[in-house]
């Protein structure tokens, strides 16, 4: 029996930190783990310039409620959950994810949470697990399920490859030429196709 791993960013939505960069006029904040393989690292850092403009999850909270999902991702996580089992895993954290659950249908989410003080401010983060998706997809392997996996960035090519069929999609020329082995889409009828085919076999 197959689970089907999937990013969440990139993939079903568009980048929530991109877009808050955006809404905010702070340039440094579209990093992302596309530009920044090193998640501690990247997440200090954001934590940094937010404390350092006074900027805190409301305010974010207020951008994410701007955010709908990339067009045809609706449709196609619903085909996609009518043949196989979904989780999205996810480097985000429950307090951005809830409200774009919502507008996909509440799929199951795997994330992780901030922290937060009683003003607002994101004081830190607390990761579900050390490499959260290879580890979960390492897990779902170890209780009888195979895995297939897409995702975009750094952070999702360690449950790409540990998984029976690993697609990229959307990502960076770098990461195509990096990772030639893996197969790389643009378009979610692509990857729904290449997901059925691996389910077929």
């Amino acid at each position: 029996m197959y689970v089907t791993c999937l990013d969440l960013e990139g993939v079903l939505v568009p980048e929530i930190w991109i877009a808050f960069s955006e809404a905010t006029g702070i340039p440094e904040l579209k990093r992302t783990t596309r530009d920044e393989p090193d998640y501690d690292k990247l997440m200090k850092f954001r934590i940094g310039i937010l404390k350092e403009h006074g900027l805190g999850l409301k305010e974010i909270q207020d951008t994410i409620a701007t955010i709908d999902p990339m067009p045809g991702a609706k449709e196609f996580l619903d085909e996609l959950r009518s043949i196989t089992q979904v989780i999205i895993l996810s480097d985000t954290f429950t307090q951005f994810a809830a409200p774009l659950m919502k507008k996909l249908g509440y799929p199951t989410i795997f994330c992780n949470s901030l922290e937060v003080a009683d003003n607002g401010e994101i004081t830190g983060f607390k990761m579900r697990c050390e490499k959260g998706k290879l580890t979960t997809v390492k897990a779902l392997q170890s209780i009888g399920f195979e895995t297939i996996a897409s995702g975009d960035s750094f952070n999702d090519l360690g449950m790409i490859e540990a998984s029976k069929a690993g697609f990229l999609f959307r990502t960076t020329d770098q990461i195509k030429k990096d990772y030639p082995q893996f197969p790389a889409f643009e378009t979610y009828d692509e990857l729904l196709s290449a997901i059925k085919e691996q389910l077929a076999k």
